[in-house]
């Protein structure tokens, strides 16, 4: 441990961590933290002091001002900022949205820009302009030109889809309409019209277009309700409320159009809960907080109309200000195929250097001497060599492969495709198809070794379900009849009884409801009469239907429930709440609602009588006495956690399932054969995600269970050792490499995100109350400078070991964490392991682990859209996954590592062959083929066989692929594109190169033609080596294909074909005479090729390259096969056995577990409050002496506090 503590303490630092609370919020200051100490010193409350801050701007800097209805205000000076020299724009930002990048005037010169700052593309555009000066350039202008202009084309086109694509979505939002005040009447208007300070009408159901001020709204008191799914991912309504003052003058439209408040506020920012403003109108002001600002991307429910006005705009809004910098991810072969070519470029230089000492020194021996080269020109030998060695720079420029990146381009954007197309990851229930959201990361998917997880929705369906309940001892919900016996086939209770019944509603015993029909059991009445009238869920009727709007899930569930057994909650006014009791509609008092907090674990309903429905650890009740006695009762309840008082009647339990999504224990298991190591991220209880991780089979009964504290103690241990060890050894290193756990048990950690802060040292500081001290002296700087690098080397230690703690576990839930504690778990991994990671959710608290990770996954669930939005790639179900890591982004990365390692090899086997001539001219730069065989060796004659595999290819079957998840491991450790790979691509190229070369060579070094002529003239030469290569290359793919079809049959031959039709071509009379410059070998191959020894010598060489690369595959195939081999040669009776394959029985089985189901209740207090108050009651407007009247009936009355 470091003995020195820094100037600052933690927050808390002496308690333990409570695992029932998520940590702070990502986004409270130290200030914020302060405040909320136990021992902090009394004063205002923290509502009030914000009241008070807020009146004063200069206090939260409120230097933005917006005015009502006048866009005057906004061309003053001060309101302009400088972009351009003297150019001038408004500091206030449009409405409209702006995500493509181009327009028809910039495409060309911005895209070009971007694609030269590409080192391949740049370096090609060099070579370009050294291939114009003659005394350098050996080559043509055009082998550089044609295929660069290539690649240039296929990426404009391509990125002027996508952005297409981003031009018409920015269109199709920017041009949806609102009615804003225009002359002093609303009118329809664009949202990219609209302006701050417009004041603008929204309808029910209709987005909000920009962050605005609610002034009034058709609701009581101006209430508006809002779904924020697409900012925070939760679906269930919050509540926003206009001031009294608004409410009350601004309903009409002529008030409205005369509105000139003026508003003064914070900066734009991207804090979604915070918001610091006032309001001055009519010589008053009016403080303004969260509650009353509605942000773009918000969704109006429940509320006919509202009316605000427009606060921040576009770019400015709080939703854009979230969205951030996507980061840049690029793959793991990205990296390694760039290193790649730079090593490339060095061997490049090198051999050209090489080769350019070798002119120098034979223009010195032999050069000055042979007078049938002089070419009129004195220059020395050295700058002959100096100019050389650009000749070899431009002539070997092949060894960079120039269409490599557009191939690997097009080979991604199919695999893409496949995704998109692929019918077994579709999900038909909600018309949800996989969308491959980015083309480069592919590859990436098969080589994946964490995977972080959300839980709700993701292994969840995030849809509550009341499955069964017990009354009275008695357990209700198993298949049953009315009599009470067991039913072997389960039949759907009827509820057409009921007038009130959800058809959504499943359920199979019949026996509760003849219990409930009969009336003989007054428990179940008075159980289900708890279920529908102890809540704070909100009803609303809508063409003829009763709808329920519920804080939370799970509470929502409870009361569909009770609806359907014949106890109907129907609606609620301030004081009342109407039930319809099998059928008999009754009328309730309510004296008081205590919500739901994380403390007590429960919410009660007060009167005569106390509704007390628990949560977690506790149970359903029923409390019976006189109100002021129950109000004390209930008071000394809500301080504690555990216990129920005394008065409580147990009527029973209910049993709400939040149901795994299909497939998911069989995702994670196969997905676990292969290596990949699951965290589950959740902000969740514990006791809920360890039931959860044994139902997804996670944790088994045999898996022993690590909490924060056993993690705590164990890192404790381990740091202190290394810091002995260190000690003694001041050479000695910290890491240590012994295993945390000596046994070879199954263990899983559980850990909560208080218990994460405090392990990884992440609490927030809390600043002291005292006058910071400066350092004055340098030892003294030097001192603290000293003490905060131990501090940040302790923290990094502590972090790095509860990585490999973590990582010897079979599985790793943290539950209650931050979106932020997400994030920063996945960073941790990938820091410390260098391990390619996978995050996977459905909610916008998602998003940030998403974006960490190298590959993000959006699941389309309840949650909106933003984690989908955010991800690389999304589908409907989580089953999904196994499927696209362990066949499609297997395939991608085979497909890949295989299309790489022949690319470089092709191009090593082609240009190769210039150096070995180069042995015979002298070191001159002259080149072994003909300028426009190297101009379309890699456009038309090498690329589409390979392209194909890059494309199609398979080494097992997809079925096949999921059976053996084992197959997975050889993108995980790297076993098919590494520097081992890349040199013997290298190696086989060299001796392929010196193959074809020599063989030609000696065949004919003393030969004689048909014709009585020597075949062996360069002309000649070169066609026999080019053919040579063309053969050699096209088959050397043939045997590399694993996945044989006629497109790939066809590709091989047609090359071949291709390749002998334009030498043809090229090499006839005609094209010569047309373009005399340009075409020199006239009639060379119809010579050549006409004489049975050049067909000879093709064939020699051919055999002589692919005949070794047969032999090891086969030898390879027969004495040492890899699992795939295996795996190959038994496919037929592996596809038969896999028709009769069943799921294995899963683990979690009735019976075999006692633990408890935490997720019963809303995890958020509901809006007791509200209804309490109420402010969210639909009522007539009363005098105020009726009001006034109506309050002296207070709790004091003498009466029945529950009436019917």
């Amino acid at each position: 441990m470091i003995s020195e503590r820094d100037s600052e303490t933690t927050l808390e630092e002496d308690s333990q961590p409570n695992d029932e609370v998520v940590p702070y919020s990502d986004d409270e200051t130290e200030d914020e933290l302060d405040s909320r100490q136990p021992g902090a010193e009394p004063g205002p409350h923290p509502a009030s002091r914000d009241t008070e801050d807020s009146r004063d701007p200069g206090k939260k800097d409120c230097s933005w001002q917006v005015k009502a209805n006048d866009q005057h205000f906004y061309e003053q000076p001060s309101f302009k900022r400088t972009i351009f020299l003297c150019f001038k724009k408004s500091k206030y930002a449009g409405n409209a949205i702006k995500t493509c990048k181009y327009n028809p005037i910039t495409f060309l010169p911005l895209n070009l820009f971007e694609q030269f700052k590409r080192a391949a593309n740049f370096y090609f555009l060099v070579l370009l302009i050294l291939q114009s000066i003659p005394q350098i350039s050996t080559l043509s202008w055009f082998t550089t030109l044609v295929p660069l202009l290539l690649v240039l084309g296929v990426t404009a086109v391509k990125d002027l889809v996508d952005d297409i694509a981003r031009y018409r979505m920015d269109k199709e939002i920017n041009n949806r309409t609102c009615d804003v005040i225009k002359d002093g009447r609303f009118k329809a208007t664009k949202w990219k019209d609209i302006k701050v300070g417009d004041i603008i009408r929204l309808k029910k159901n209709a987005f909000v277009p920009a962050d605005i001020l609610l002034l009034s709204s058709s609701e009581p008191n101006s209430l508006c309700y809002v779904e924020t799914a697409e900012l925070d991912g939760e679906t269930n309504l919050k509540f926003k409320m206009a001031l009294e003052v608004t409410h009350r003058y601004l309903q009409e439209e002529s008030a409205l159009a005369d509105f000139d408040g003026l508003v003064e506020c914070e900066e734009p920012n991207n804090r979604l809960d915070k918001f610091t403003g006032t309001l001055s109108w009519r010589n008053s002001k009016y403080p303004l907080d969260a509650d009353k600002i509605l942000l773009r991307g918000c969704k109006m429910r429940n509320t006919d109309f509202c009316h605000g006005m427009v606060i921040f705009a576009g770019a400015d809004t709080k939703i854009m200000k979230n969205s951030g910098r996507t980061r840049f991810k690029r793959t793991k072969i990205d990296s390694l195929m760039n290193y790649m070519v730079y090593t490339i470029i060095v061997v490049l230089i090198l051999l050209s250097a090489g080769l350019a000492i070798g002119h120098t020194y034979w223009e010195q021996q032999l050069g000055n001497s042979s007078w049938y080269l002089y070419d009129a020109e004195d220059s020395s030998p050295a700058y002959r060599g100096f100019l050389n060695f650009w000749g070899y720079i431009i002539v070997l420029n092949t060894m960079v492969p120039i269409s490599l990146y557009v191939s690997v381009e097009m080979i991604r954007f199919g695999q893409s495709y496949f995704i998109n197309w692929d019918l077994q990851m579709y999900y038909a229930e909600k018309d949800t198809a996989a969308k491959a959201r980015t083309t480069t990361l592919n590859e990436q998917l098969g080589q994946i070794q964490y995977i972080f997880s959300d839980k709700t929705g993701t292994l969840t369906q995030n849809i509550m379900t009341f499955k069964k309940c017990c009354i009275n001892g008695q357990r209700y919900g198993d298949c049953r009849d009315a009599a009470g016996q067991l039913q072997s086939h389960p039949e759907q209770v009827d509820f057409s009884w009921n007038m009130y019944a959800d058809g959504k509603f499943l359920f199979y015993d019949h026996y509760l409801i003849e219990q409930i029909k009969s009336g003989k059991e007054p428990e179940i009445h008075k159980f289900f009469f708890l279920l529908a009238i102890c809540h704070t869920v909100m009803a609303d009727t809508s063409d003829g239907q009763l709808h329920y709007q519920a804080a939370s899930p799970d509470e929502g569930a409870l009361v569909t429930a009770a609806r359907n057994f014949g106890y109907v909650f129907l609606s609620r006014t301030q004081n009342t709440i109407t039930i319809s009791e099998m059928g008999i509609e009754r009328t309730y008092d309510v004296l008081a609602i205590l919500d739901f907090n994380s403390d007590r674990k429960r919410m009660s309903v007060i009167g005569k009588l106390i509704a007390c429905r628990e949560k977690a650890t506790c149970v359903s009740g029923m409390c019976k006495g006189s109100w002021a006695q129950e109000f004390t009762a209930v008071c000394q309840f809500e301080s504690t956690e555990e216990e129920t008082p005394s008065c409580t009647l147990l009527l029973g339990a209910t049993a709400i399932e939040d149901k795994l999504q299909d497939g998911v224990p069989e995702t994670i298991s196969k997905l676990s054969k292969a290596d990949i190591k699951i965290w589950v991220l959740t902000g969740d209880k514990k006791e809920t995600a360890e039931n959860i991780g044994f139902s997804c089979e996670l944790l088994t009964q045999d898996t022993t269970i690590c909490y924060g504290e056993d993690i705590s103690a164990l890192l404790q241990t381990r740091l202190e050792n290394q810091r002995n060890r260190a000690g003694s050894s001041p050479h000695s290193s910290l890491r240590m490499s012994e295993p945390f756990f000596q046994d070879s048990k199954d263990r899983a950690l559980i850990i909560t995100g208080s218990w994460l802060n405090e392990i990884l040292l992440e609490k927030k500081k809390k600043k002291k109350k005292l006058k910071l001290k400066f350092p004055r002296t340098a030892e003294e700087k030097k001192k603290q400078t000293e003490k905060r690098r131990r501090a940040e080397a302790y923290k990094e230690q502590q972090q790095q070991n509860f990585v490999d703690l973590a990582s010897e576990c079979r599985a790793v839930i943290c539950c209650r964490v931050t979106p932020k504690q997400k994030a920063m778990v996945v960073e941790m991994v990938k820091k410390y392991k260098k391990a390619i990671t996978l995050a996977i959710g459905d909610g916008a608290n998602d998003v940030n682990m998403i974006k960490t990770a190298h590959i993000g996954v959006g699941i389309s669930g309840q949650e909106g859209m933003q984690a989908v939005m955010s991800s690389d790639y999304s589908f409907g179900q989580f089953r999904y996954l196994q499927r696209l890591l362990l066949v499609h982004g297997r395939w991608s990365y085979i497909r890949m590592c295989k299309f790489l390692r022949y690319f470089f090899y092709k191009n090593f086997a082609f240009t190769l062959a210039h150096i070995w001539y180069s042995f015979f001219n002298g070191f001159s730069a002259q080149t072994a083929y003909e300028d426009w065989f190297i101009t379309v060796y890699n456009v038309l004659y090498s690329s589409l066989p390979v392209l194909l595999v890059g494309l199609f290819d398979q080494d097992v079957s997809d079925k096949l692929s999921l059976r053996f998840p084992r197959l997975y491991v050889l993108g995980q450790r790297d076993l098919l594109f590494n520097y081992k790979k890349f040199f013997i691509s290298l190696l086989h190229g060299t001796v392929t190169s010196l193959i074809i070369f020599f063989i030609p060579y000696g065949a004919y070094l003393q030969s004689m033609g048909q014709d009585g002529e020597a075949p062996a003239d360069y002309q000649s030469f070169a066609v026999t080596t080019a053919s040579s290569l063309i053969f050699v290359v096209n088959f050397q793919i043939g045997l590399d294909t694993s996945y044989w079809t006629f497109i790939n049959a066809f590709s091989v031959f047609g090359s071949i074909a291709i390749y002998f039709g334009i030498t043809f071509d090229f090499h006839s009379a005609g094209i010569h005479v047309l373009f005399p410059a340009l075409f020199h070998f006239t009639g060379t191959a119809p010579n050549a090729l006409r004489q049975p020894y050049h067909w000879l010598t093709i064939i020699l060489s051919t055999a002589i390259c692919l005949l070794p690369v047969v032999a090891q595959r086969f030898l390879f195939l027969t004495i040492w096969p890899s699992e795939c081999d295996k795996i190959q040669r038994n496919r037929r009776k592996y596809l038969q056995e896999e028709q009769q394959w069943k799921r294995r029985q899963s683990a979690f089985r009735r019976g075999v577990s006692a633990r408890r189901s935490a997720y019963a209740f809303s995890h958020q207090r509901g809006y007791a409050d509200l209804i309490s108050s109420g402010r969210g009651i639909r009522k007539r407007r009363a005098p105020l002496d009726a009001v006034l009247a109506a309050g002296d009936t207070g709790p004091g009355h003498t009466g029945s506090p529950w009436s019917c």
